[in-house]
């Protein structure tokens, strides 16, 4: 048996999922490209995909959903200055396809000549960060079933005061395929899995709730007894940890942020701000401040899709790009925005590998990867015993964030009151208020223990949702307004 060079190989997969079955190869494409070409227009591209997506979810000690569904359609846009023109459909058709052009063109002149030169045919470099496969056949049903009744037995085992447990398991196999205007074509097979683990633990009339989980794009055998086991473990702490939090004292003061998912609040208080589209607009409190020191030294942020397995990276982004590991933020000094291909263009930058969409009935728009911030020298236990009165926040909740000013609200689902330098006990009800693009130039302390998160990130912007990873080492914020229950 003869092997493909994975880029290719995953270019074939795409067009015997999207292309073949419809009587449509290349040369279609191309016709169609050239019918939108026919007026002038600055940019153009046609986005396949093909989505099979499975759900289980448990509860009570038995499944109590499943799901499984399959999207297939294609997005049409043509791009005129500033202006974007798109059509979508689930019919994946020549007609379909010719109506959908005629439709987005509409936006360019039409040239004097009707005749277009026809692109080079290009097969856009791409990486290869995960493996090609169907991570719904990577188990069978029973085998599912089986998976998520391990983490019922194994929570209710770790402790007497669990008194309820829920279980999800989803599964994604997305295929897509892109053709540009200048005649690149380009691919991707996309796995992506994910467990959750919810539990809730009653002790003296008290109810409290843990979660945790994890996931990526690899199959559903990476979820092995030692990995299940930590998810409940994790699940389990959180809950009974809170069955003993006092409330929240309020103020402002010192916070420790712990590593690895709190790196939500830099995702979404400062990682939102660096898009391309924010900073073209004038909208972010980032824009116009590339060179500038916009926090404090020792503050690195990247957004890096280029990582193996991670949820948020793309061996390719939806316009085409090969995503790239980019340097937002260098020793506290902004050094560039994540760009799709309209703001770069408007912008005179290059594409930074960011151009995401939710699904083929979506415009792409600049949207982040992975995004965390590089260690230091401290170590967690030095941080934290650095607070003489503050917060120490292990785990995050729920957040949000104006772009504009940069102003965040965030609460957290597991912290602690710290008095000279020793964990006093935990706390419930806390809550970060502070300004994004402020609150980075108030970092005074960076831990050593750089950590991403399991893998169970999404991020919302403009009513579209995709995959996202965040990540960060401890990290101590001098001067943060803490509102609590106390």
């Amino acid at each position: 048996m003869i092997s493909r060079e994975p880029t290719l190989e995953r270019l074939a997969v795409a067009q015997s999922l999207l292309l073949q079955p419809y009587g449509l190869d290349e040369s279609h494409l191309s016709r169609v490209m050239a019918h939108i070409r026919a007026h002038k227009v600055d940019d153009a591209d046609l986005y396949f995909q093909y989505t099979r997506a499975e759900g289980w979810s448990l509860e009570e000690g038995i499944v109590k959903t499943g799901s499984f569904s399959i999207d297939q359609g294609v997005g049409v846009r043509a791009v005129s200055g500033e202006k974007t023109a798109f059509a979508y459909s689930d019919d994946i058709s020549e007609a379909s396809l010719l109506d959908a052009a005629q439709t987005v063109r509409s936006i360019g002149s039409a040239h004097q000549s009707a005749r277009v030169k026809v692109p080079t045919r290009k097969v856009a470099v791409s990486r290869s960060l995960y493996p090609d496969l169907d991570p719904i056949a990577s188990l069978d049903s029973a085998e599912k079933v089986a998976l998520l009744g391990r983490v019922e037995h194994m929570a209710r085992a770790k402790d007497p005061r669990v008194s309820q447990v829920m279980a999800g398991l989803a599964s994604e196999y997305d295929v897509v395929l892109v053709m540009r205007a200048d005649g690149t074509l380009a691919a991707d097979v996309r796995p992506l899995v994910r467990l959750s683990v919810t539990v809730i633990a009653e002790h003296n009339n008290r109810r409290e709730v843990g979660s945790a989980g994890g996931g990526g794009r690899f199959g559903l055998a990476h979820f092995d007894d030692a990995l299940i086991q930590k998810y409940v473990d994790e699940a389990v702490h959180s809950a009974l940890t809170n069955l003993e939090a006092r409330p929240a004292p309020a103020g402002e003061m010192s916070v420790v942020l712990g590593p690895g998912w709190p790196g939500i609040l830099l995702h979404e208080a400062i990682g939102h701000g660096l898009e391309g589209d924010f900073n073209r607009k004038g909208s972010s409190a980032f824009s116009g401040r590339i060179g500038q020191r916009v926090a404090a030294k020792g503050v690195t942020v990247l957004d890096d899709g280029t990582l193996p397995d991670r949820r948020g990276s793309l061996n390719v982004d939806d316009e085409g790009n090969a995503s790239q590991r980019n340097v937002l933020i260098e020793d506290g000094i902004l050094k560039g925005y994540i760009q799709d291909s309209l703001n770069a263009r408007l912008m005179g930058v290059k594409p930074t590998g960011n151009g995401r969409r939710e699904s083929y009935a979506h415009i792409p728009m600049p949207r982040m990867t992975n995004t965390y911030m590089l260690g230091g020298d401290k170590s967690p236990q030095e941080i934290v015993a650095s607070l003489k009165k503050g917060l120490y926040a292990v785990n995050f909740g729920g957040g949000q964030v104006d772009i504009t000013s940069g102003k965040f609200v965030f609460s957290t689902s597991q912290a602690y009151w710290v008095e000279n330098g020793k964990i006093q006990y935990p706390v419930k009800g806390a809550t970060l208020v502070g300004n994004g693009p402020d609150a980075l130039t108030r970092v005074s302390l960076i831990g050593n223990d750089m950590a991403l998160d399991s893998g169970v990130g999404t991020c919302g912007k403009e009513g579209q949702s995709v995959p996202v990873g965040v990540g960060q080492p401890t990290l101590r914020i001098d001067g943060l307004t803490v509102g609590g229950t106390a």
